[in-house]
């Protein structure tokens, strides 16, 4: 049965529900793992959006940082318009209660926020397997929750160094998961989904800095590292789907909606792809395959 063969259990919520009159996609062992990018994680609502739009839903989730709270909505049950709805609303205050550089702001403000919205769900009460990325402070190594709390998993997740304090579950001390895996795709593997699909918001981590700033070069040193962590993410991605949010700060709410629409057109960019993944046949032919036909 393996260490993950406790996960596959029913819980409470209904899932995401197909579109009337379409046909529900093949039973595929795939999953989808949400990765990290801090308030960039806003395109992982417009992901979810196009994924119910085409009726396809993975029974298999990951998540790692703020792709570990949208892992966890979608693994509880809740639809793209009841995340946007939630998290649209949330003030800048309600994740952070210091402005000060490495004065790091309280972790249960995260805690709390998702507990608002799933309450004090247990990992056996989702409706799909969740994994959840941290790393242990003591040991430096990724350790793959899915015990205890879910909310307290997700700040977990969350706790980036220097920004949130560290977490305590059971006898761990975590921090960011996305120190050590950024985009868990090879989690999902060790679940059990032969087919993986992830989202990275973050496409463009790594790009280094002009500045002598010690902010900056720090922030680029940091980024520079999340680069390489990636790379086993992408690698163990069948479909990978990188909305470009480059523009947008990662640590400010600003331009929510604007994050939430690039997740959604770069999700619909690879449906086709995402289809053929899940053994579904295209709708119809489109762009250059239609024009063919039909000029044939």
């Amino acid at each position: 049965m393996g260490w993950f063969g406790f996960l596959k259990r029913r819980g409470r919520a209904a899932g995401p529900k197909v579109k009337e009159g379409r046909e529900r996609p093949p039973k595929v062992k795939a999953g989808i793992a949400f990765g990290a990018g801090g308030t960039r994680g806003f395109a992982h609502i417009g992901v979810i959006r196009a994924l119910e739009e085409n009726g396809i839903d993975f029974p298999f989730v990951t998540g790692c940082s703020v792709g570990s709270i949208a892992a966890a909505l979608y693994a509880y049950g809740l639809n793209s318009r009841e995340m946007e709805e939630f998290f649209t609303q949330i003030r800048y205050s309600d994740i952070k209660s210091s402005r000060l550089f490495f004065v790091p702001s309280n972790s249960k403000n995260i805690e709390n926020m998702v507990r608002r919205v799933i309450g004090e769900v247990r990992f056996d009460q989702l409706t799909k397997p969740l994994c959840i990325s941290a790393v242990d402070l003591k040991t430096g190594e990724e350790i793959v929750v899915n015990f205890g709390e879910v909310a307290r998993a997700c700040a977990a997740s969350c706790a980036v160094p220097g920004i949130f304090t560290p977490v305590e579950i059971e006898n761990y001390r975590f921090i960011d998961g996305g120190m050590a895996n950024p985009i868990p795709a090879d989690v999902l593997r060790l679940m059990g989904a032969e087919k993986v699909v992830s989202v990275d918001v973050h496409s463009k981590r790594g790009p280094g800095t002009d500045s002598t700033k010690i902010v900056d070069i720090l922030k680029a040193s940091f980024e520079i590292g999340m680069k390489a962590t990636a790379i086993k993410g992408i690698v163990n991605s069948d479909v990978l789907i990188q909305p470009d949010c480059h523009r947008y700060s990662q640590l400010k709410l600003e331009n929510s909606r604007e994050m939430i629409e690039e997740g959604y057109r770069a999700a619909m960019e690879k449906m086709d792809e995402i289809k053929a993944l899940m053994g579904i046949r295209p709708d119809r032919l489109l762009g250059k395959e239609k024009l063919t036909e039909s000029h044939s």
